[in-house]
């Protein structure tokens, strides 16, 4: 390639493209090619490689490893919108160890959360933080608050290994039945960018959650997802009812 732009693509754009192919037929397997190596391929700038491969982690398809290089990410986890999302069954569904690091599990008040869950600003909560990892690499930044009733089962429980809502229903004999649920993209503070180990153009989905069981709210969560680790999927059908509703079995609400 000749250093410089055609007349509708960027050069960057050319050697991303051409990432994209070589990886599609195979050419690429594991591990991914250096920036010294690709500028020595392609016969450009380390800038311009430099761009492409920032691309291609964006859409997750390239994953970084501190002091290990870059590798192709063949542990993105997807999960259908339209249902309860489970780090824990997806991360184990890909074949992953999943475990959490728990950051604090303990009695609090947060007046925006108390309102959420029906409850007076000032009412006691019980806040579960988690640092969620897919192996050795962290995924998300958890946190769940739950009413005291409800929570003060789970003050003892061992949460590194176990989903929340089998600890749930099994000490309280609370079963999530519904959820509402928002999504937006976030840029992440130095703490979180930190803790979740994130490269330093890498940003985060926030999900909000408000979990129901029968007509009371009992959980409040937001979580924040690393966005090359994560892949949120939609279909849509002409033959479903406009504001039809989705459903979801037992097992949906399992595990979390």
């Amino acid at each position: 390639m000749a250093e410089g732009q055609t007349r509708s693509r960027p050069l960057w754009q050319q050697v991303l493209e051409d990432l994209e192919r070589r990886i599609e037929v195979g050419d690429i397997v594991d591990r991914f090619p250096t920036d010294k190596e690709l500028t020595e391929q392609y016969g450009v700038s380390r800038h311009t490689v430099r761009e492409a491969v920032r691309r291609l982690r964006a859409r997750g398809l390239v994953d970084r490893h501190r002091g290990r290089g870059s590798f192709l990410n063949e542990e993105r986890l997807t999960q259908p919108l339209g249902g309860i999302y489970s780090l824990f069954r997806a991360v184990e569904e890909r074949g992953l160890e999943q475990r959490s690091e728990v950051l604090a599990l303990e009695h609090d008040r947060d007046p925006e959360v108390a309102e959420r869950l029906g409850l007076p600003p000032r009412t006691e909560l019980v806040r579960i933080e988690r640092l969620r990892y897919a192996g050795d690499e962290p995924l998300a930044l958890d946190q769940v608050w739950l009413p005291l009733d409800l929570g003060r089962h789970l003050l003892d429980a061992d949460l590194t290994r176990t989903a929340l809502y089998d600890e749930l229903q099994e000490r309280a004999g609370v079963r999530l039945t519904a959820v509402d649920e928002s999504l937006e993209p976030v840029i992440p503070d130095d703490d979180a960018r930190e803790l979740l180990q994130l490269d330093p153009d890498e940003a985060l989905l926030r999900v909000w959650r408000l979990g129901w069981s029968g007509d009371r709210p009992v959980e409040c969560r937001v979580t924040l997802i690393r966005g090359q680790r994560f892949l949120y999927t939609n279909s849509w059908r002409a033959d479903r009812e406009p504001g039809a509703t989705t459903t979801f079995s037992d097992a949906d609400a399992a595990r979390l």
